[in-house]
């Protein structure tokens, strides 16, 4: 059995290791990479393999930049040439981002099997790129992988065959298992000369919140409240800088006391520094999972959110009026010690991706 891996963007990478380990165990499965080239850079590509040790793509596609038309066009040209050299079994996808649905359309334009792991997390805002990205890579695909039971309520919901949802739990949560003793070796708060606890760890990235002037400014505004609390290390992601840079932000955002702005981490760096943080506040799906497994507490700069558990068991909290003011005033609770509680949730216990190598040894 031929099973082709998708990565493209970093949280993609985190997911697909462990799945790669869990497939290469197994003789009966032939397990390949395929990087669409998503993020390029350095930072953002080349060192989550080398810290998740994963070996080099099997085939790098080198997407184009420009629109997210241009970019899903382009994968699903140079897509199309390696099903047609690979002839694979199935082909894999992770997550929400373009590169997931360009990669399950081509192979379902071509007849091959799409296995969609995160399948059925829904926000409700058909306005988000990534809302619709999952609902269109979930109508596409012949298996469907879920974290969570709401990913299983609505794939049933929207009138999926039963008999092609599996509830296996976590990927994400697979690689947080097996690296958070090795993130935290690498000593990154000894490094940057900090003490657990004594920071405010903030990364936003989603276009809502960075997009616009408007938006930025209101982050800044968030950075600004929220560093008048406690020190706030601002990781700061390359969208986000970009747009900085276009709106004449930057000095602005260099202005705000008691900020330390950090390049992007690689991804052991970021677990170390989320594992030790205050509080975390973001807008990235991924990290919301990752605090609440690590309990660390979660502010999501969101109006809504597709990992409903995160609020429901876990440690995350919504700022659904994207208001400063509102998170301003959450994270005086936390560091007040009016802490919420949380549980890591079902079946998030590091073995998702053997669960999945499992189904497909017994698939047909």
């Amino acid at each position: 059995m031929k099973i082709l891996n998708i990565v493209g963007a970093r949280p993609n990478f985190v997911k697909v290791a462990p799945l790669h380990r869990a497939f290469r165990r197994y003789p009966l499965i032939q397990s390949k990479i395929i990087h669409t080239g998503q993020h390029y850079d350095t930072v953002m590509s080349d060192i989550f393999f080398d810290q998740l040790d994963l070996p080099r793509p099997d085939y790098y596609l080198g997407m184009c930049a420009g629109t997210t038309t241009r970019q899903t066009a382009d994968i699903l040209c140079k897509f199309e040439n390696v099903l047609t050299i690979e002839q694979p079994d199935w082909v894999l996808v992770v997550g929400d981002v373009t590169s997931t649905l360009a990669c399950a359309l081509a192979a379902a334009q071509t007849g091959i099997r799409v296995a969609h792991v995160e399948a059925g997390l829904r926000s409700g805002d058909n306005q988000m790129p990534e809302e619709r990205n999952r609902i269109l890579t979930d109508a596409l695909s012949d298996r469907l992988f879920v974290t969570e039971q709401a990913g299983v309520d609505n794939l049933k919901r929207e009138g999926i065959d039963a008999d092609k949802i599996h509830f296996v739990g976590n990927v994400m949560i697979d690689s947080l298992v097996a690296y958070r003793t090795k993130a935290s070796e690498l000593n990154t708060l000894g490094t940057l000369g900090l003490l657990p606890e004594q920071y405010i760890l903030i990364t936003i990235h989603r276009s809502a919140n960075v997009d616009s002037e408007a938006g930025l400014k209101k982050l800044l505004q968030l950075i600004d409240n929220v560093a008048s609390l406690k020190l706030v290390l601002f990781a700061i992601h390359p969208r986000t800088l970009t747009n900085l840079r276009k709106f004449g932000l930057i000095s602005q955002l260099e202005a705000i006391p008691n900020v330390r702005v950090l390049e992007p981490q690689g991804y052991l760096e970021f677990i170390n520094l989320m594992e030790n943080a205050a509080v975390v506040i973001t807008d990235s799906g991924g990290i919301q999972e990752e605090t609440t497994y690590l309990q660390v507490p979660c502010l999501t700069f969101r109006q809504s959110t597709e990992r409903p558990v995160t609020v429901e068991l876990g440690t995350n909290q919504l700022i659904s009026d994207l208001n400063p003011e509102t998170v301003t005033q959450q994270v005086r609770e936390i560091l007040a010690g009016r802490v919420k509680i949380g549980w890591i949730p079902p079946l998030w216990d590091g073995k998702a991706a053997e669960r999945i190598a499992q189904i497909f040894l017994n698939t047909e």
